[in-house]
């Protein structure tokens, strides 16, 4: 577009022609050095005319009032100025073209003494104190703008290469004006600088020269350019996201950019986080403002260094009121568990969750729940929590509900778990608190609960509460679901001297066996079982065995026979003959079928229990085999009353009176706290 210059004749540089103005100008607007390097020229834009414009007089005209000479304007300041006025305007190609004929290097040779009689330092100066000799448009800064001007042009017109070179040329003729000191220079040229300093890496960046843009970054930050808080802040923070997720082959300062004492990084997330520690300590001093982000980057970066202490001792000192008290809590909380400080992260957690704080975060929720569920004594309340999340689960993060439902099944079988844990050790009281707690936080739609409280009411010699129990267990519990409870019920019978109450309980649960077995084959499917802890197996066995005490022999004789035809080879069936022929007084083949039984299956207590007793009533010459073959069962199973007793009745015999006290005393206690089903079948 044609342009009129209305700053006189003058011949131009390149070739030598004249441009008449159209317009005269007022000796007060313009003051023109018949020097020829000082001359203004017309600027032909390859081959177009330039001609005046209003606008470009006004724009001429506001550099008039501070400019050192008024208005002597040379080749390079007359092509800064119209250069700038086409990029304000948006014509980047046209301003570009402009640019393109600034001879930068020959302006700041130009420019070079005026700067160099300046102060040559700004240490101990506020920003505020400018000195009165230093002009406020220095020539050097409108060539310097000029050039970052045309940098920024190739920038938009996707010449990032180039823009970035134009930019590096800038900070290099800065850097050249620095050489003997940091002189005090006009805030115009300081935002020059201040913008160059931004661009160059970001330009590098796109261009695909990330070594070159990780050069820049250090020497932004390393370089005495007199930046102000603020825009080194945004320098550091970008670099902080070029070391974190930029991806680069990262290298080490040169040695150059190294300070003799001062920490060296050793990978790309060291320097990152030695960035952001001095962005945290510039903010506690006051010199930057709040950026939530910077905690962001340094919470990813100290996870990447498993240093989740560190980043804990960042937030707590972060002032109230500046970090959202919750979040803070939660990310303390996260940071305390991942170094396994359990108790601290769940005080957190617990704080955040209240109900006048954030009591509906559903990843607190899944946190405080997940630490909750690695600890026996806070398993129920982790079944809250879990709860929770499961309820308040929305659309937009329903995935997380089955996370949540992962982890209440944790807590619940944390919780019977350690009902069976306490049971076995015979701590029936904590036992029976952990079965009642796991029956309210199912809601009793769970049979291995109930089947618990029972055993554990059992060994309490309540078996009428036991019965109890099971009866309300098998309202609530759906028919096919139904066998392991009718199999405890049978024994509670027995243990309550109800044989044929037993009996008939047993033939339900065979009736019910069968039906099932019929629709299954009905199906054309594989047999099933009715629940997955009893079979048709184990309700003959128990028959054979309910009959046998009973001394129905013939009926127990039918019962093994159908559980033998399900089971060719078995310890139990084995074990129930031998019982049977022990009762008869056939100690021969009792013997021989206890031997079989314990051949068949090496850890089959019964038989081992069964075998010691016989051998010890065989006279003292079997009595350290009898030994033997009772303490392998106690180490199978240390809590089998009968081989306490019959131990003690070894050491009787072999004369170790206080070791069968011992026994003894372990035999009556167990007798007392001895359920009517091994607790080990809950599991």
């Amino acid at each position: 577009m044609p342009l009129n210059s209305t700053i006189g004749m003058a011949a131009d540089p390149e070739d030598g022609s004249e441009v008449a103005p159209e317009e005269a100008t007022s000796p007060a607007e313009v003051d023109v050095d018949p020097t020829p390097q000082e001359k203004v020229v017309a600027l032909p834009l390859e081959g177009e005319s330039l001609k005046a414009s209003g606008s470009c007089t006004a724009a001429v005209g506001s550099e008039s009032s501070s400019h050192p000479e008024g208005l002597s304007l040379n080749y390079e300041e007359a092509r800064a100025l119209l250069g700038r006025l086409e990029f304000q305007k948006g014509n980047v190609e046209v301003a570009l073209r402009v640019f393109d004929g600034i001879d930068l290097q020959a302006a700041i040779q130009q420019f070079q003494p005026s700067l160099s009689d300046k102060t040559p330092s700004k240490k101990g100066r506020t920003k505020s104190e400018v000195p009165s000799s230093v002009p406020q448009n220095n020539p050097a800064s409108l060539v310097l703008e000029a050039i970052y001007l045309k940098s920024l042009s190739l920038q938009k017109l996707g010449k990032s290469t180039e823009a970035a070179n134009q930019c590096k040329s800038v900070l290099d003729s800065v850097e050249s004006m620095f050489q003997n000191g940091t002189p005090d220079i006009e805030q115009k040229l300081q935002e020059t600088v201040n913008k160059s300093v931004e661009l160059l890496p970001e330009a590098w960046k796109y261009a695909g020269s990330y070594q070159e843009a990780l050069a820049s970054y250090r020497r932004a930050l390393l370089s005495p350019w007199n930046l102000d808080d603020e825009c080194r802040s945004r320098v550091q923070k970008r670099f902080i996201t070029f070391l974190l997720y930029g991806n680069i082959d990262w290298s080490p300062p040169s040695m150059a950019q190294q300070i003799e004492g001062s920490f060296l990084p050793k990978n790309n997330v060291e320097e990152a986080i030695l960035l952001l520690s001095i962005i945290l300590r510039n903010w506690y001093q006051a010199k930057t403002h709040w950026d939530p982000s910077v905690m962001e980057h340094l919470t990813y970066a100290l996870s990447l260094c498993c240093e989740p202490l560190v980043l804990a001792k960042q937030l707590e000192e972060v002032l109230p009121g500046i970090y959202p008290r919750t979040e803070r809590w939660c990310t303390l909380a996260l940071c305390y568990y991942a170094d396994g400080q359990r108790d601290i992260a769940l005080n957190f957690l617990r704080k955040s969750l209240n109900k006048l704080e954030n009591p509906n975060d559903i990843l607190a929720l899944l946190l405080a729940a997940k630490v909750c569920s690695k600890e026996c004594h806070l398993a129920s309340e982790g079944v809250e929590y879990a709860r929770r999340v499961i309820a308040r689960a929305e659309p937009s993060n329903y995935h997380l509900k089955s996370v949540g439902l992962h982890i209440l099944g944790s807590c619940l079988d944390l919780i019977f778990d350690m009902g069976v844990e306490y049971a076995e050790q015979r701590n029936m009281n904590s036992a029976l608190r952990c079965a009642k707690e796991f029956i309210e936080a199912t809601g009793g739609s769970v049979s291995k609960g109930w089947r618990l409280l029972a055993l554990v009411l059992s060994a309490q010699q309540r078996f009428c509460e036991a019965e109890v129990a099971i009866d309300a267990a098998l309202d609530e519990t759906a028919n096919w679901d139904q066998g392991s409870l009718l199999r405890v019920k049978a024994k509670l019978k027995v243990a309550q001297s109800s044989p044929m109450e037993a009996v008939e309980a047993y033939r339900t649960l065979l009736a019910l066996v069968q039906a099932q077995k019929s629709s299954t084959e009905s199906t054309k499917g594989t047999p099933e079982i009715v629940d997955d802890r009893v079979s048709e197996f184990e309700i003959w066995q128990g028959l054979a065995n309910l009959y046998s005490s009973l001394s129905y022999w013939r009926d127990a004789e039918i019962c093994l026979q159908k559980a033998r035809t399900l089971k060719s080879y078995s310890a139990t069936i084995l074990h129930a003959e031998g019982y049977m022929h022990q009762a008869r007084e056939h100690t021969k083949d009792a013997l021989a079928a206890y031997v079989n039984a314990f051949s068949t299956e090496l850890e089959h207590v019964p038989s081992k229990v069964a075998i010691g007793a016989l051998l010890a009533k065989q006279g003292p010459r079997f009595l350290p085999a009898a030994r033997c073959f009772l303490s392998d069962a106690l180490r199978v199973e240390p809590t089998n009353r009968m081989a306490w007793l019959y131990l003690g009745k070894v050491h009787r015999s072999d004369g170790r009176i206080t070791d069968a006290a011992d026994c003894f005393q372990a035999a009556v206690i167990l007798e007392e706290s001895d359920p009517v089903e091994s607790f080990s079948s809950l599991l």
